[in-house]
């Protein structure tokens, strides 16, 4: 005899995220590319702006800061895939009660590190350590991308809520004015 339990009960069929908010989600992955390629590349040795000693001092490279850079750059294109289970109709790891407010968490997190990163960047301080000229423009266009990344989360995050309310669950979202 055959028992559904709630774990082993199949999950109510939900509305298919709209292809903006597949477009969205994809796109947060790729903005995460470039940023994560320029530290790749500053640990490999190539010049990207640090001179040689800002680079073992500050950074420790060649040394520990290697494993830190490439570590750093793993985990952030890891983050980045986070917003494809908000649109994935195949694998849903969590309730979404569970997923939604952790989106939504991510979303505000996101805002603060791209407002504290705008503060970082404009600092005399870390402009001191980047040489100037091109180093500095190609430094800024591979870091531009990540700026996007809160508005598409926060939409992404948006319409999973929309869905999961419209369908009866009783998801987190943002409360009706």
């Amino acid at each position: 005899m055959y028992v559904m339990t709630t774990a082993t009960a199949p999950h109510p069929a939900s509305t298919p995220a709209p292809a903006w908010a597949r477009r969205a989600a994809h796109a947060i992955a790729l903005c995460a590319v470039p940023s994560g390629l320029w530290r790749i590349a500053m640990a490999s040795g190539v010049h990207v702006g640090y001179s040689d000693q800002v680079l073992r001092d500050v950074f420790d490279i060649p040394g520990w800061g290697i494993a830190y850079v490439v570590g750093l750059s793993v985990l952030t294109e890891l983050a980045a895939l986070f917003p494809l289970l908000l649109v994935s109709d195949r694998w849903r790891p969590l309730h979404p009660r569970v997923l939604a407010p952790l989106a939504w968490s991510a979303s505000g997190v996101l805002v603060l590190v791209a407002l504290w990163q705008l503060v970082v960047a404009f600092t005399a301080e870390s402009q001191t350590y980047m040489s100037s000229g091109t180093a500095q423009t190609v430094w800024g266009f591979a870091f531009a991308p990540l700026f996007a990344i809160p508005a598409l989360m926060t939409s992404v995050t948006w319409s999973y809520a929309k869905r999961h309310r419209a369908r009866g669950t009783k998801a987190y979202s943002l409360p009706r004015p």
